[in-house]
């Protein structure tokens, strides 16, 4: 798609909240969306906002958090106000969901704000929202409504991302990543889109097409096979959620998933990219599987973080998702290093930990969440991405006793 013509950062703005509700959430008529902001994304927001309504949205609500009150609650609060959560707000959300209101996420939060505070006391505080918000996010990993998560850049996520530049060379830096990876700086932003989920859905049918019994990672430090779960369905760009509306879950977005067995995994792998979660930072995560649940686990830095992330449940030491990112996607051939899981995932293949997509299984209409457990479906308080692809990592798709080679240096090789 070629490029536009050089555009205001207003006008760049403009197209992002365009694309987030016409190739994000594809608000219908009459639906309330319910978004969710960090502060210093009132811009943006209002651009989204101003969108949605010409779209036919009935109400749009939004919650703003602000990493400043976060980080007081951790260095002021009391110990026993960390096993606390607004449940009352949580139910609310939820509530929204089911009655059929759209969620926008708006990401761009310090991705290291919590690096000083206690890892025990950040544990307890996720695990009592993770709890808390579990029926609002079983709606959206079944995919029972349209929902998508955009970026906004804000100085305290630039000056992580460009270290070496003065604060407002280093928030236009961001801003331009974020527009350009968000292909909205190109001269037809919606067909640009329409051409680019066109080539992930064809990605996706030739491995629904294949039926791999498993995958095998194999790279420096990872010798990783992981079997998939029985009647597994890949997916990737635009889909169809529950309530009938097709929309981009992701912006950006370059990968194709599906759901692994939870019991199916073996071997090695290491991280090929930090993790930054709820504002810790996590690197050089290696981890050993047995049986589909991870037996060993060390990282660099953040070590007690990950092992407090393992241990919320017993779904956290399994996965619920691989995802396969060539290592030429425009994000990763950018070179930045976002520092934001949202981009980094879309940078490189990689797995998460616990809560699985059942919207990746087929004929899951009627099956109870027990007998989608049974087919391989991985349940758990948390569902957190990391990056394990690279161009030294080698993928190849298992049948049957036979090897498909699928990516090798991290690009495809098939059709």
């Amino acid at each position: 798609m070629p490029s536009s013509p050089t555009l205001s950062h207003e006008q760049l703005l403009d197209r992002l909240g365009e694309v987030a509700v016409r190739i994000g959430l594809n608000v219908a008529h009459g639906q309330q969306v319910l978004i969710t902001a960090p502060l210093d994304a009132v811009a943006l927001v209002r651009r989204i906002t101003e969108h949605a309504y010409k779209a036919g949205a009935s109400l749009v609500t939004t919650f703003y958090s602000d990493d400043e009150t976060t980080l007081a609650r951790f260095q002021h609060a009391p110990d026993d106000a960390f096993d606390t959560a607004p449940v009352w707000m949580a139910d609310g959300v939820a509530r929204a969901f089911r009655e059929g209101a759209a969620r926008m996420a708006i990401t761009g939060s310090n991705p290291t704000l919590l690096r000083d505070q206690s890892p025990e006391r950040i544990s307890r505080a996720n695990r009592a929202s993770s709890k808390a918000n579990r029926p609002a996010m079983e709606l959206i990993t079944q995919f029972a409504v349209n929902w998508n998560i955009v970026a906004c850049a804000t100085p305290a996520w630039a000056a992580q991302v460009f270290p070496d530049l003065a604060p407002d060379e280093a928030l236009k830096a961001l801003w331009n990543g974020i527009f350009k990876a968000s292909r909205v700086d190109v001269a037809d932003p919606v067909a640009d889109w329409t051409a680019h989920n066109a080539a992930l859905h064809a990605r996706a049918k030739l491995m629904n097409d294949s039926r791999f019994d498993a995958l095998h990672f194999a790279g420096p430090g990872t010798d990783l096979t992981v079997g998939l779960a029985d009647g597994h369905a890949w997916a990737g760009g635009s889909e169809k959620a529950g309530n009938g509306i097709i929309c981009n879950p992701n912006i950006p977005t370059e990968e194709i998933f599906t759901t692994p067995h939870r019991l199916r995994v073996e071997g090695t792998v290491c991280s090929t990219k930090p993790l930054f979660h709820q504002g810790s930072l996590i690197d050089n995560i290696a981890v050993r599987f047995e049986g589909g649940r991870i037996v060993e686990a060390h990282a660099s830095k953040g070590q007690d973080v990950l092992g407090r992330i393992l241990d919320t449940d017993e779904g956290a030491r399994r996965i619920g998702e691989v995802a396969l990112v060539p290592h030429g996607s425009p994000i990763s051939s950018s070179g930045i290093l976002y520092r934001n899981t949202l981009f980094d995932e879309n940078a490189s293949s990689h797995i998460a930990l616990g809560q699985a997509y059942t919207k990746c299984l087929f004929d899951i209409e009627g099956q109870s969440p027990e007998q989608l457990i049974e087919r391989g479906a991985n349940d758990s308080l948390i569902h957190i991405d990391w990056m394990i692809g690279s161009d030294k990592i080698n993928l190849d798709g298992l049948k049957d006793g036979s090897r498909t080679p699928l990516m090798r240096a991290g690009e495809w090789v098939t059709a």
